[in-house]
């Protein structure tokens, strides 16, 4: 097949077409983030693999192909879906496309408010490294997966099983009917509760296998069907961790008298592992098996990443977007150090106008008082949207609750000022130049 993908430099629109180049079609794309930024790191990832990129302008489209896949991000109203209905190419959006690929695999989808883009390639490298040979099309960038022609959210193999992050935030999870699932939690990110606590019902119910739960989820609670698998690190479950410590860079522990390392930080992996672990039990591996190579596994990009950590100073660039997420990251790193500067971009206006008191009360909880918050302008990707809610919002919520936050619209002007702090947090979803921004605060750390 020859297909189009618009919005080819997004995570999930990337792993799909990765995926399918890999597969033998014939694959291009484009993007508007490549338009305005030749240098993009995905753009140069992509073609080397083959894949042409054109400008998002609708002059790439024509008759030779057999399907356009949109990002769900890409309006109605841009040129190349506009050009590709008029020529009558059939068009499916980015979740559309990727629940037609499910049908074809032996699925484990992997959902969750958070945690499923880490657990997702986790299982995946997992199975790889078990001679397993999964297909994985993912949301983050595992880190042993990347190569100069393979972005890392996605690999090939000559298995009939696919690893996939099923996202709640289109709505289509209810679609998928995989063989496997996994349900690592429910808080508040795309929509309400309610409105996710039914998807994730439907989600389990069109499962054909045993679901696999969280059982210390306080949201979860109340969906566990009969038949689940579950997992815990406080209440009683199939799959309990016991002999916890936590370390600042990683977690050891103990699950049926076999003893784990996980080289990443925080209560919130140690979830992610059990999931997996409680998976790839389901389906017939020793745990002596998985421990031997749990430690081994680097994790994904921005999430957690470490630019610099010379005793002294630290800098850490993560993805945390969401009131839960942004929880789990202060915890882990409130452990590390006495002292933190939080740098945070919020992703998206709707979504932040959605979660303003809960982000406002995140912060307000897990910023200690020699702690500081350095709020940067809302991330706009593009696209027709209302833009009622700033930063300077989130920030005066924080500040009623006497914590130390200010809005900085300029980042040059906090490298400016790096001298006043010697730990970083960056973190926020969607834009790839917040990792940039977190190597230049390390650089420039480093050197002052």
């Amino acid at each position: 097949m020859k297909i189009f993908f618009s919005g080819i430099g997004g995570s999930g629109v990337s792993a799909i077409a990765s995926f399918m180049a890999d597969r033998g079609h014939i694959v291009s794309g484009s993007d508007r983030a490549f338009d305005k930024n030749p240098d993009h790191p995905a753009f140069k990832t992509l073609t080397n693999k083959g894949i042409e990129i054109v400008p998002q302008d609708g002059r790439g489209i024509n008759e030779s192909f057999d399907l356009t896949i949109f990002s769900t991000a890409v309006e109605h109203d841009n040129p190349e879906y506009i050009k590709a209905k008029a020529l009558g190419i059939p068009i499916k959006t980015r979740p559309e496309y990727l629940e037609k690929i499910v049908q074809d695999f032996n699925t484990i989808a992997v959902a969750g408010t958070s945690g499923k883009s880490t657990t997702s390639g986790m299982l995946a490298f997992l199975m790889q490294r078990l001679g397993l040979q999964p297909n994985f099309i993912g949301g983050g960038r595992v880190k042993q997966f990347r190569t100069e022609t393979n972005p890392g959210n996605s690999i090939t193999g000559n298995s009939d099983v696919l690893v996939i992050e099923a996202c709640e935030s289109d709505g289509t999870i209810v679609n998928y009917k995989p063989e496997h699932s996994i349900l690592l939690n429910l808080d508040l990110d795309h929509h309400c509760i309610e409105k996710t606590s039914s998807m994730f019902e439907t989600f389990i119910k069109n499962t054909s296998g045993r679901p696999i739960l969280n059982a210390d989820d306080g949201g979860l609670k109340k969906i566990i069907p009969n038949n689940a698998v579950t997992f815990s690190i406080d209440n009683l479950s199939d799959f309990k961790a016991t002999d916890i410590e936590h370390k600042p860079f990683g977690t050891d522990f103990s699950l049926n008298s076999q003893k784990f390392r996980l080289n990443l930080p925080g209560k919130y992996n140690l979830y992610n592992a059990l999931a997996c672990i409680a998976m790839l039990s389901e389906m017939g591996v020793r745990l002596k098996d998985i421990t031997d190579i749990l430690s081994e596994f680097k994790g994904i990009e921005r999430r957690f990443d470490i630019h610099l950590n010379d005793g002294k100073r630290l800098v850490i660039d993560d993805y945390a977007h969401n009131p839960h997420k942004i929880s789990s990251l202060m915890q882990t790193t409130s452990k590390i150090k006495d002292s933190i500067c939080y740098i945070f971009q919020p992703h998206g206006f709707a979504p932040t106008k959605m979660m303003k008191n809960e982000y406002i009360d995140a912060f307000a909880e897990n910023l200690r008082d020699n702690d500081h918050l350095i709020l940067l302008p809302i991330f706009y990707s593009g696209g027709t949207v209302s833009k009622d809610i700033s930063s300077y919002d989130l920030a005066v919520g924080i500040k009623a609750k006497c914590k130390s936050v200010e809005v900085v619209k300029n980042r040059e002007n906090i490298l400016e000022r790096l001298n006043e702090w010697n730990n970083y947090v960056i973190f926020g979803a969607r834009d790839e130049t917040l990792g940039d921004f977190a190597k230049k605060t390390a650089g420039n750390l480093l050197h002052s």
